[in-house]
Parts: C-alpha cells; sequence; structure tokens
C-alpha cells in the first residue's frame, strides 16, 4: 500500500478520551497519540524541516571552510567572501521564519482533527496550515517582538502562558487569532501555575531527548571525519540535528493540544457536554 495509505491507517479517527488529565497522564497521552500518528505528526515536520537541514549544513559548511581556508592563506579575505559564506545560514534564517507557520500549524492542525475524531491526512493537515498560515505567522512574530520590546524574561513568561493554547483555539473553534488569544487568557486564567509546570516538563523532556540524539549524532560526526572531510562532518551533522529536532518538536504540539482540551474539561465540563450530545443525538435503542 503507499505512503497515503499508511498515512490514511495511522490517522484513523480515534477521539481523545476527554477527562481531566492530571500531570503524569498529560505526557502519557502525548506519547500515546505521538505513537498511534508518529508517521502523520513526524512526516509534516521532517518534510518542513528538509530545505532547513539543507541551508543548515551547507551554511556550516561554508563558514567553516572560509574560516580554514582564511587561516592557511598569506592573503587576507574580502567581505564579499565573507558575506558570500554566511549567506547560506541567512537564508536558512528566512526560510526558517517562511516555513515556522506551515510547520507547526500543520501538526498543530492535524493533533487538534486527531483529537475530536476526525480523520485527518497529511495533505488535509497541510490545506489547514495554508488556511492560517498569516495568522499563525503573525502569532509567532508577536512573541518574538515581546522578547525585544519588554526586555522582561519573566514578563515574557508569563504572557506567553497565557497565550499557549492559541492555536488549538483557532483550530478547533474555528475562529480568528486574537479571538483565540483571548480565549487562550481566559482558558489559562486560575490554572496559570499548573500549565506553566505542564509546559516546563514538557521542555524538560525534549531538551533531555534532543541532547541524548545529539549525543549519537555527535559520534556519528566523529566516525564520519575517519572517513571524510571534518567540514563535511560538520555540514552532515548540523544537518542531521535540524532532523531530529523535527522529530522531538511534535510533542509539544500535542501537550499544548492536549493542555487546550483539559482547560475547557475542567472549566467548560467539556466531557459532559460532549456526552449529552452523543446522547441527543444517538438513535432509539430498538424495542
Amino acid at each position: 500500500m503507499g505512503s497515503s495509505g499508511t498515512i490514511g491507517r495511522v490517522s484513523a479517527p480515534v477521539p481523545l478520551r476527554l477527562r481531566p488529565l492530571e500531570i503524569g497522564d498529560v505526557l502519557d497521552e502525548t506519547f500515546r497519540m505521538y505513537r498511534r500518528h508518529f508517521a502523520l505528526f513526524a512526516g509534516i515536520s521532517v518534510i518542513f524541516s528538509i530545505p532547513l537541514a539543507a541551508l543548515s549544513g551547507y551554511g556550516y559548511f561554508a563558514l567553516f571552510n572560509f574560516a580554514a581556508t582564511q587561516a592557511t592563506s598569506s592573503n587576507p579575505g574580502d567581505v564579499n567572501s565573507f558575506l558570500g559564506s554566511l549567506s547560506p545560514l541567512v537564508a536558512g534564517v528566512l526560510v526558517n521564519v517562511a516555513v515556522l507557520p506551515l510547520l507547526y500549524g500543520g501538526v498543530s492542525y492535524a493533533v487538534c482533527q486527531s483529537a475530536i475524531g476526525n480523520p485527518v491526512t497529511l495533505w488535509g493537515a497541510l490545506r489547514g496550515a495554508f488556511r492560517r498560515y498569516f495568522q499563525v505567522l503573525l502569532y509567532y512574530v508577536l512573541l518574538g517582538l515581546m522578547v525585544v520590546v519588554f526586555c522582561l524574561f519573566p514578563l515574557w513568561i508569563w504572557i506567553s502562558v497565557n497565550w499557549i493554547v492559541v492555536l488549538p483555539a483557532m483550530f478547533v473553534e474555528n475562529t480568528g487569532l486574537f479571538a483565540a488569544m483571548g480565549r487562550s487568557w481566559r482558558l489559562v486564567q486560575g490554572r496559570w501555575w499548573r500549565t506553566f509546570f505542564i509546559l516546563l516538563l514538557v521542555f524538560v523532556l525534549n531538551y533531555v531527548v534532543s541532547l541524548a540524539l545529539g549525543a549519537f549524532l555527535y559520534l556519528g560526526q566523529v566516525l564520519l571525519t575517519i572517513l571524510l572531510s571534518p567540514y563535511v562532518a560538520l555540514a552532515i551533522y548540523e544537518g542531521a540535528v535540524v532532523l531530529v529536532s523535527a522529530l522531538v518538536n511534535p510533542v509539544l504540539l500535542i501537550a499544548i493540544v492536549l493542555i487546550y482540551f483539559d482547560l475547557r474539561i475542567r472549566k467548560e465540563a467539556l466531557d459532559l457536554f460532549q456526552l449529552a450530545q452523543q446522547v441527543t443525538v444517538s438513535p432509539p435503542a430498538p424495542a
């Protein structure tokens, strides 16, 4: 069966078990969803990370190759050569900004649809991300600008946690960015510390996993230097780091969607509403 059939199987509609989640349950449900839809979530993340990996690998190769050439040359390098070696890294930053809404938006959309029991495919997730492209881009631009404008990291953390479920609110409730920002703020209100602690655990877990995988990649880089140029080995290593990060990124996005549903369950009794809706639409049992 082709790749579309594979993705169709792993993204079969299995709705989220709506219930109040303890902190350990959030982590357990996160990995359960990721295992069930691994091909879909990881596929979206890796597809958009491939150009970033290529630009990152080539950029580091060009930069370090230029530095080594200048160290062994008697002629000082000109500015144009230096800027040329930096251009792949600059292009990587620009591509990263352009691709970020599709990567995060696509994975978030796929997780939201899977959580509410709707079948979702790779192309369906991409279409959902494209429809919200500029709103997702503006959301992350605002988060980035707050770091510069406020210059107070604790204040940035406080606002970021209050806005943490903006993307799930946008995709599940089909609302605009600013309405989703207000919706996220109201959901997190009164449960800020609990939400912060869950996010902190997920970030620490992501860091530990990335660190462990990075150690294996570094070992591979050391072995590659035996066969290849150290600059080529470095380029391969940097590209591999980007792809490994792409495999880890969905964990955070899944956790954010679960936090969104958990907040709605605790504040709005979403699970009882869904149960009542199912009872209402269910046909009567035959006599």
